[in-house]
């Protein structure tokens, strides 16, 4: 549907396209953007998005640049100089940055010729995942009435397709969707109490790469100990690892160096990896938008693959428990913002467009204040529009080369004992003068025969005595005031959003309770969810394949059962999980027929296996 979207978008249309994940849709604002004359400007949440995107395209020779929360403003002010009277391609904005009239004075002078907004159904308070910022995207509009926008998302429902397009000012309503039938993929949802062991079951049962989900950092680290202590190699990932760590678990389960990745929900956005055989939660997404983009990122190479979800009562209660605590009251909110003021030494009346590094778990000890109730009331707070919370961002070291060539090679000449580090850095890496470059002080210690800290001094100084811009590398979350700091009596909490948000998390959490029940093929409900009439059921998910069995008879599913025990001996659990196609309590009724009448027999380590090898099998 590519090819469709990108003649689209050429024709002048305004275009909203609905592809699933890993459908390939930055290409739809990629190849337009390369086409016409002029620059395309790409609104993206995801600032790690962005820079990999950025990255991507310079490695292909495309001129690009991502402007968000976590540059200062001379960088911002550079990186914009450079899109206005450079040749960019492509320019990628964080939401809340178009807010500001630094931006809004610069786009005005820009020739767009597109507008590409990803992860759209940010723009609707029916969506998932509703950021305020969104909503001036329209106004953008203003400033160049006759560029078409195109709007992306992976995941919306009926009512958040309306909203988009009509938030976005759509001259003509025009959506194109790729269905969200993935007929290589079979959606499996099984009530387990003991998910450990149907999941190394699992690992072992596929064999190919699979990623494993779970709530909370604390339990990615235990989940990935237990595969490893099993002979599964695994690695575990989530945000608070550094960048070091993530990038190298990142690669090397993309070379397969090791099977499976125990993450949090930070893991796999913009990772594009074809041959993930299965996908397993181990517990319950908030919802089904995040379950079906996290499920999709199997299978991507058209080949068999499984998202597996494994729940018990524990997890309802829990998901109903999170979702309840998402909405402190408001002399909480108030709480929290006070201390993070308090926390920044930022005065009531100051901050507008400011971003700072913030330490949750200091604010959270210093004040006394639950480090949940302040995560929920900073996202509270930035859907009100006071600030824009960007809770796990990492940012590597830049330097960017701000004056001439002849005045740095002045420079050098008055400055011997800076000058090896300017030859050093010209040296290590191409297009200083254009723009800020990442660089690594560790390697660049290494080439120079220095320590880390020499050069970061070196860099520092150059940086002071404004020959360069050097911004060190940040591992932090980052708030951006999007409005002046309050006095705790201006801040206003709408009883309309509070509740209107209340009622759309509490909603998604039923329809997520509500996939659980093995009633309907779990592919049709996904479709019905977003709005997309099935054909027919799937055929391969647990719900149609017990269908299915249910009407095996027994004589088929003990003839099954021996000629796996005369292969292996396997414990009772362990035949019943590798016969999902099968009714469970029917295979656990014909096991114990099975001994009963000596056919099969527990071994000390109470496994079963075969009682004979030479019994006519046709008399069970």
């Amino acid at each position: 549907m590519q090819d469709e979207i990108i003649a689209s978008v050429l024709n002048g249309q305004d275009t909203l396209a609905l592809m699933p994940t890993g459908g390939g849709k930055s290409i739809c604002f990629q190849v337009p953007a390369l086409v016409k004359e002029g620059i395309c400007v790409v609104i993206s949440p995801l600032i790690a998005l962005m820079q990999d995107q950025v990255a991507n395209l310079k490695n292909k020779g495309i001129k690009a640049a991502a402007l968000h929360s976590g540059m200062s403003k001379r960088e911002i002010d550079i990186c914009l100089d450079n899109v206005v009277y450079g040749d960019i391609k492509l320019l990628y904005v964080s939401p809340e940055r178009i807010q500001t009239r630094l931006f809004r004075d610069r786009v005005q002078k820009m020739n767009v010729n597109l507008i590409a907004v990803d992860e759209a159904h940010c723009i609707s308070q029916w969506g998932y995942d509703f950021r305020p910022p969104y909503l001036k995207i329209a106004d953008l509009r203003e400033l160049h009435p006759k560029v078409p926008v195109l709007a992306l998302t992976a995941t919306a429902t009926p009512d958040v397709v309306d909203d988009i397009q009509e938030k976005l000012s759509f001259k003509k309503r025009h959506v194109l969707q790729k269905s969200f039938v993935r007929s290589n993929l079979a959606y499996l949802a099984f009530y387990e109490e003991n998910k450990r062991g149907r999941l190394l079951n699992i690992c072992k049962k596929q064999r190919g790469s699979g990623v494993v989900y779970v709530r909370n950092r604390k339990k990615t680290a235990e989940i990935a100990d237990f595969l490893n202590r099993h002979g599964i190699k695994a690695n575990h990932y989530h945000a608070g690892l550094s960048s070091e760590q993530r990038t190298q678990r990142q690669n090397e389960w993309m070379k397969n160096a090791v099977q499976v990745v125990v993450a949090t929900n930070a893991f796999g956005m913009g990772i594009d990896k074809p041959d993930v055989r299965f996908v397993v939660h181990l517990d319950l997404p908030e919802d089904l938008e995040s379950y079906f983009q996290e499920a999709g990122r199997g299978g991507r190479d058209e080949k068999k693959a499984f998202a597996v979800l494994l729940y018990d009562e524990g997890d309802k209660l829990d998901l109903k428990e999170k979702v309840t605590r998402k909405f402190p009251d408001r002399d909480t909110v108030v709480r929290c913002y006070r201390s993070l003021l308090n926390h920044l030494q930022l005065a009531a009346g100051s901050g507008q467009h400011a971003t700072f590094p913030v330490d949750l778990p200091a604010i959270s000890k210093t004040f006394g204040i639950s480090l949940l109730d302040l995560f929920h009331s900073m996202k509270l707070l930035e859907g009100e529009g006071y600030l824009s919370f960007n809770e796990a961002f990492y940012s590597p070291s830049t330097v960017h080369v701000c004056v001439n060539k002849q005045m740095l090679y002045d420079f050098q000449l008055r400055n011997a004992s800076l000058a090896p580090t300017v030859e050093l850095l010209l040296r290590s890496h191409a297009g200083l003068f254009d723009g800020p470059v990442k660089i690594s002080e560790q390697e660049l210690a290494k080439r120079s025969g220095s320590s880390f800290q020499k050069i970061k001094k070196q860099l520092e100084q150059l940086h002071e005595m404004e020959m360069i811009v050097y911004q060190p590398a940040r591992n932090t979350p980052l708030v951006t005031f999007t409005q002046p700091a309050q006095y705790d009596r201006d801040l206003r909490l709408s009883k309309e959003y509070y509740d209107l948000r209340k009622e759309v998390a509490f909603t998604k959490m039923e329809a997520m309770l509500a996939y659980l029940k093995p009633d309907v093929c779990r592919q049709r409900k996904l479709l019905n969810y977003f709005g997309e009439k099935s054909g027919g059921d799937c055929g391969q998910c647990d719900v149609c394949l017990s269908a299915k069995a249910s009407s095996g008879s027994e004589k088929e599913i003990k003839a099954y059962i021996l000629e796996k025990l005369k292969q292996t001996p396997m414990r009772p659990d362990e035949i019943a999980n590798s016969m999902l196609t099968y009714d469970r309590e029917k295979v656990l009724k014909c096991l114990t027929w099975l001994v009963d009448e000596e056919r099969i027999k527990y071994l000390p380590d109470r496994k079963l296996t075969a009682a004979s090898s030479n019994r006519d099998e046709n008399k069970v």
